[in-house]
């Protein structure tokens, strides 16, 4: 064998993933940017028969994935939705009230064998800041919530794919939290106290993976 052809075999063998190692071992990160549309979301006030209703509207946020097993992935999230939320006592001098969640969370999800299509499970648990502002005032609460949900994602390459999603959040309220603000007719009211309940969302959500 002549020096020149041992050596092209032994950079063969140092550039090429030994047996058994796919590209889904050693690309270890994945990036997905996302745009989801975002469903409910109810807020009770305490001591009456009234509450403040989110509206549908979407969101946007940023998946990162860092691969443990074959199957398993660690999972960060972000997530920010706009909405308005509707005062259910059209008494009221403000009916309507300006909302914004930024939600982030870390867990994991698993995945399912398959080539181009992989189906997956996610959770993940952390915390959401709700922040209202109505009348020109503004308050804000940061409360613990949890995701789980479930999709596809297609990999028609090692390193560019699309994730298709749908996701329940589930955002613990405090009833000792005063966020939302509205006027009376002979009063301004800023401080609506919620009870202490669970503000539940679903989401359907399409991002595009970006495999390192």
């Amino acid at each position: 064998m002549s020096l020149k052809y041992a050596a092209l075999v032994a950079a063969m063998c140092l550039f090429t993933p030994a047996a058994g190692e796919t590209a889904e071992n050693t690309s270890k990160v994945e990036l997905t940017p996302f745009a989801a549309y975002r469903f409910g979301g109810t807020f009770d006030v305490t001591d009456t028969d009234t509450s403040y209703k989110m509206e549908d509207s979407p969101s946007y946020g940023l998946l990162i994935n860092i691969r443990q097993q074959p199957n398993t992935q660690w999972e960060i999230l972000y997530a920010q939705q706009q909405s308005d939320a509707s005062f259910s006592d059209t008494s009221a001098g403000i009916s309507r009230v300006d909302v914004n969640l930024q939600t982030l969370q870390g867990g994991g999800t698993y995945q399912w064998e398959g080539d181009t299509i992989r189906p997956y499970l996610a959770m993940t648990l952390g915390g959401t800041k709700i922040k209202t502002t109505a009348t020109g005032a503004s308050q804000s609460d940061t409360f613990w919530s949890g995701s789980i949900g479930g999709g596809l994602q297609i990999m028609p390459n090692d390193h560019f794919g699309i994730r298709l999603e749908i996701r329940a959040y589930g955002t613990l309220m405090d009833s000792n939290t005063d966020i939302f603000c509205r006027t009376g007719p002979n009063q301004a009211v800023c401080a609506v106290r919620l009870d202490g309940t669970l503000l539940t969302q679903v989401e359907t959500l399409a991002g595009i993976v970006l495999r390192f």
